[in-house]
């Protein structure tokens, strides 16, 4: 294996540049094909990014971790009963099923009687990569949470959603009554990123919000955004947010990616 990396190192000036990126460049040919080893490693990533948006999404896992933290949360689905509706119905995506929406008024009788407190909806939905909730959320949110506490932020019960989209969120956080609305969603899987996190804020949200009133970071996961970084830039948008009693394009994110917050 060293001997590989060193002949790498000497022969392929594009060695220095593959450091810096998993995108697949200078990857070389064999006769007028890609050689057979890149051939083998694009059909697998392939494969790794089908799977993770046809996969559909085992909460287990986080059900465990969050009751040994004692943490308070609600399972949702939307309209859509598979995951081939899902795929073919965007629109059904973006509502909860009736079931869960009486399950979600049982649960959402907070009172925000401290007007120096600001409540805020967790809403943890598959999206397009069930790998990318399963692969980060434990970890993001054992950074994030004690975040949130210390700056003094009240937590609504956090939603685990099945078969979700961006705007699902819309409806969880008007009913929950909470200032601000953070989104976690598997993104669409790239070639070498199948478990790719994003996050979406919205400011005062409600059915029939549009895009333009959030923001979103994206890319959280190894090798991608890290969580350290990823916390510190939703505290400043959740921070920012609140102050300016904005969101969306209006809400320009002006933290300096200098690690602040990283532990």
């Amino acid at each position: 294996m060293k001997k590989e990396t060193t002949l790498n190192k000497n022969t392929d000036p594009w060695f220095k540049l593959k450091q810096y990126t998993s995108a697949r460049i200078g990857i070389g040919r064999s006769g007028v094909a890609v050689p057979t080893k890149e051939l083998l490693n694009f059909q697998m990533a392939h494969a790794k990014a089908r799977d993770a948006v046809l996969t559909e999404i085992n909460f287990k896992k986080i059900r465990d971790s969050f009751r040994k933290q004692k943490l308070t949360f609600i399972e949702m689905e939307s309209a859509c009963q598979t995951r081939e509706i899902y795929l073919t119905r965007p629109d059904l995506g973006r509502i909860l099923n009736e079931n869960s929406k009486t399950n979600l008024k049982k649960h959402s009788k907070i009172k925000n009687k401290n007007t120096s407190t600001s409540f805020i909806s967790l809403i943890v939905v598959d999206g397009l990569s069930s790998a990318a909730i399963e692969n980060n959320i434990i970890s993001l949110f054992k950074i994030l949470l004690p975040a949130l506490n210390k700056k003094r932020f009240k937590l609504a019960p956090i939603a685990l959603v099945k078969n979700g989209r961006v705007a699902i969120g819309d409806e969880i956080s008007f009913v929950q009554k909470t200032d601000i609305s953070l989104v976690f969603i598997g993104e669409r899987p790239g070639l070498s990123s199948p478990d790719s996190l994003g996050v979406y804020l919205t400011y005062k949200t409600k059915p029939g919000t549009t895009d333009e009133r959030r923001n979103c970071i994206s890319n959280i996961r190894e090798g991608g955004l890290d969580y350290p970084l990823a916390v510190a830039k939703i505290l400043y948008l959740v921070e920012e947010s609140l102050r300016k009693k904005i969101s969306g394009v209006n809400l320009k994110d002006n933290a300096i990616d200098s690690g602040e917050g990283r532990s």
